[in-house]
């Protein structure tokens, strides 16, 4: 049989598949990547031990689980962990702190012939790894931030480089007011669990600094750690520039005909474009106070008509217009002020290209 393991570097760093014995909600607050939840017991199980554990002692409460969890019940659970232990036979299983659960479960899979190693600590430990894995990487590394006008293709620069860190993708969202993609959000911990497992990953690669956008504390629902949004607010900046013809285009690609074709992927044409169309109008209306109520009322009846348009013709031509509203009345007075308030931390600016380069050679010379 394989050890148990407490090398939770490893398993990082090789995706290695686990099955987390946690209750359904506990897995729902925050797991891993590479992570499937094939719980000991259902939420309502769970509970009933808890209230047991805390009125009557531990040995009560294991002979409850063991009630609850019996017969056909446990036969049907051995039988999807088995299956499991057989698909990923360097696998591991865990549960919260590596402890009654998980050795219940290694138990009555050796007892069914299955020998599988269980990761010591289980969940809290190895939660406990990335936490500290983020804040390592923040006080030992480099880093320099990417700003720019929206719709520049600040994301564009940091897929093109080997050492970015993609908080928007890590938290599936594209930043700005109507940056929600179809797909929602990860819980919070998972994106961080995904950001420090990315970090992890690429120092082991040799990585020393690290490019990342320019973001706000929130990206979307999700916290950016604070460690790290304290560190951007003194990191060295670029600033990436594009014509505003440009950028209107690139807007247009992402926020309209891409999330169009997200909504559609996932619910078809008719429902998808529906929720698509709701979903463009309510971004607009969540910066109602910002835009103040003229020029919401004026942009949004622009929006209005450019998905009707869309919708008879498939034509995308009318939306231009209501970005261009967008950005020329709203969007980029606010990062005209944003890079006034940061020059004295930018220390290149250009286009794409001369952008690519200079981060290139800086993390060269780093």
């Amino acid at each position: 049989m394989r050890d148990n393991t407490a090398d939770y570097r490893q398993l990082f760093l090789a995706d290695v598949p686990m099955m987390d014995m946690r209750a359904p909600v506990e897995f729902a607050k925050g797991a891993f990547p590479a992570t499937v939840n094939l719980p000991l017991m259902t939420d309502i199980e769970r509970q009933k031990v808890g209230t047991c554990y805390k009125q009557k002692g531990q040995q009560a409460a294991i002979e409850l689980g063991h009630q609850l969890v019996s017969g056909q019940t446990k036969a049907e659970r051995i039988e999807a962990w088995a299956a499991f232990a057989k698909a990923n036979p360097n696998g591991y299983l865990y549960c919260f702190r590596g402890g009654l659960r998980s050795q219940i479960v290694q138990q009555w899979l050796a007892e069914a012939g299955i020998d599988y190693p269980r990761v010591l600590g289980g969940y809290k430990a190895m939660r406990g790894f990335l936490l500290e894995t983020t804040q390592q990487a923040v006080a030992q590394c480099d880093f320099v931030s990417v700003g720019g006008m929206t719709g520049t293709g600040k994301t564009e620069v940091l897929a093109a480089l080997d050492n970015a860190l993609d908080l928007e993708g890590h938290a599936n969202h594209r930043g700005s007011s109507f940056g929600k993609r179809a797909t929602g959000q990860p819980a919070q911990i998972d994106f961080e669990n995904r950001l420090a497992i990315d970090l992890l990953k690429k120092r082991a690669a040799g990585h020393r600094q690290f490019v990342l956008e320019d973001e706000g504390r929130i990206v979307g629902s999700c916290t950016v750690p604070l460690e790290l949004y304290q560190g951007m607010q003194r990191y060295p900046l670029v600033w990436l520039e594009d014509s505003f013809a440009n950028r209107v285009e690139r807007i247009l690609r992402d926020y309209v005909t891409g999330l169009c074709a997200e909504f559609v992927a996932l619910h078809g044409a008719e429902q998808g474009f529906v929720l698509f169309a709701e979903r463009l109008q309510q971004s607009m209306a969540n910066i109602l106070k910002r835009l103040g109520g003229e020029r919401y009322q004026r942009l949004s009846a622009i929006l209005a008509e450019a998905l009707a348009e869309q919708q008879r013709s498939g034509a995308v031509d009318l939306h231009r217009a209501w970005i261009e509203g967008l950005l020329s009345e709203y969007y980029d007075p606010m990062y005209a002020y944003q890079r006034d308030s940061k020059s004295s931390r930018i220390e290149f600016a250009g286009d794409r290209t001369a952008v690519l380069e200079y981060l290139r050679q800086r993390t060269a010379r780093g």
